[in-house]
């Protein structure tokens, strides 16, 4: 008799914390294509990017949240939940990493910035596939229903396709409903930033505090970014990798020869 195949495991994590409707929905998009286990920052960790918890312990419970379902909520940032999840909980390294869906976009530099897309790459470094998935809309109350949809579809073909032990992708969604979507489009990070500042106050001790507000500026004009995608209501996927060389400024370097 041939032996039953294994399920693949698929780790799910966010940066909005275990109790955001995101991450509900990732969950519905991913059941029935593997056992999934679910650890994630008891509360929100927006903006961490690839921090990690140094000087003070971890906390890690299991929570019944999700009916059949086991998920844990950890202390810690969204890198630390992977950390976590491999070395304490799965005891190995899950067959996919799926983070999200986001509260808002992670398009152009805000992968940098990103808890979710921080996550998706932590795994990535340890040889696992991941994804991170957010939907352009803040609202705690938004609508998952396409995202669910498109998370559902990409994660399935991934799982059915053997690529990359380091894929990593940046997937976001417009928010527009599922028959106003045009499809999928891989992309190219934009360059667009925050033209930033800070906005000063008085709190009523007389001292003076600032909030961080910004504008949001594309530079880039192609036709192949995310930013031009979602603009365009497709969804955007960007192949992401952790390597930061600049190879191209690596060959001129060496060419000139200027550090000898």
């Amino acid at each position: 008799m041939a032996k039953k195949k294994e399920q693949p495991i698929i780790l799910i994590t966010n940066d909005d914390g275990i109790t955001a409707p995101g991450i509900k929905n990732l969950i519905e998009a991913a059941r029935g294509l593997g056992k999934i286990v679910v650890v994630a920052p008891d509360k929100a960790q927006s903006g961490m990017g690839h921090a990690i918890t140094i000087g003070q312990p971890l906390r890690m419970d299991k929570v019944e949240l999700f009916d059949d379902i086991e998920a844990w909520q950890t202390s810690g940032t969204p890198v630390d939940c992977v950390k976590l999840a491999v070395d304490k909980i799965l005891h190995r390294k899950p067959d996919l990493c799926i983070s999200g869906i986001n509260h808002g976009a992670n398009h152009s530099i805000n992968v940098i910035y990103s808890g979710t897309m921080s996550a998706a790459m932590e795994a990535s470094i340890e040889s696992i596939p991941s994804i991170g998935f957010s939907l352009l809309d803040y609202r705690f109350d938004a609508d998952f229903s396409a995202a669910r949809h498109y998370a559902h579809e990409i994660i399935k073909t991934v799982l059915a396709n053997n690529l990359d032990k380091h894929l990593l992708l940046n997937v976001n969604i417009p928010s527009v409903p599922l028959k106003k979507l045009k499809g999928i489009k891989i992309c190219k990070q934009a360059y667009a930033k925050y033209k930033e500042e800070f906005t000063e106050r008085i709190d009523p001790h007389g001292k003076k505090y600032y909030w961080l507000t910004g504008e949001f500026i594309n530079f880039d004009k192609d036709k192949d970014t995310d930013v031009w995608a979602l603009k365009h209501n497709f969804v955007s996927v960007v192949p992401v990798q952790f390597d930061l060389t600049n190879y191209n400024l690596k060959k001129i370097l060496e060419k000139k020869n200027l550090f000898a």
